[in-house]
């Protein structure tokens, strides 16, 4: 399964760049507003921390309009994936796109028949949202193993990408569902090495060194 990091904040994808579990990037408006920085130049910027999918995402909602950014966007590197809503309007312009040979993420997906229209279409990516089906007591993991079932059925060669991801419970279950890719904050993804017995053994090897008096430098 790859790894997207969630996030247009410069330092982070750097630091998960560094451990070699970053497969690509992806934005929003929202974290752009959150980063405080010019969505050009700071998706520019992250282009060129990964040589995966940097998802880029168009605020017009009608289809013209849509392509006109999604030209501005592409602009910027080879590895931009225009990002769409899920609306008639996002679907027209990944038809167009990728008839057109470039990557599209079609985002904020919470039905199965939604899926399965994106992969109709063409889409590179579909970014269902657990979290927030998780928020509104719906089960998220069990949207993933629908449209998983659905895309294995006929062969879509479109991703799943599974998106809204809150904790790493969220990235065992995708994991085992047999999700493409998953998108977290870093730190979501920092997170899956964390485990207690692993910081006990740690401290426990350092205690018995520590009495050896002994030095690796």
């Amino acid at each position: 399964m790859k790894f997207f990091a969630d996030t247009a904040e410069i330092a982070d994808i750097k630091d998960l760049a560094e451990t070699g579990l970053l497969d690509g990037v992806t934005t929003n408006p929202s974290l752009i507003a959150k980063s405080g920085r010019d969505f050009m130049e700071v998706t520019k910027e992250i282009c060129g921390l990964t040589d995966g999918p940097v998802s880029a995402e168009v605020v017009a909602l009608d289809h013209p309009t849509m392509m006109k950014e999604a030209d501005k966007l592409r602009a910027i590197a080879d590895n931009v994936c225009i990002k769409v809503p899920l609306t008639i309007d996002g679907l027209k312009t990944c038809n167009a796109l990728t008839q057109d040979g470039t990557m599209v993420n079609v985002t904020l997906c919470f039905s199965a028949n939604q899926a399965l229209l994106a992969a109709k279409a063409g889409a590179t990516f579909v970014s269902p949202f657990v979290g927030r089906h998780d928020d509104n007591g719906v089960n998220g993991m069990d949207l993933i193993r629908d449209i998983r079932q659905i895309y294995d059925n006929y062969d879509f060669e479109t991703e799943i990408l599974v998106a809204s991801v809150r904790h790493v419970g969220h990235v065992l279950d995708s994991a085992l569902i047999g999700a493409d890719v998953m998108t977290a904050p870093p730190k979501v993804i920092m997170a899956l090495a964390e485990h207690v017995l692993t910081d006990r053994g740690i401290e426990g090897f350092m205690k018995d060194w520590k009495a050896t008096g002994q030095s690796i430098l």
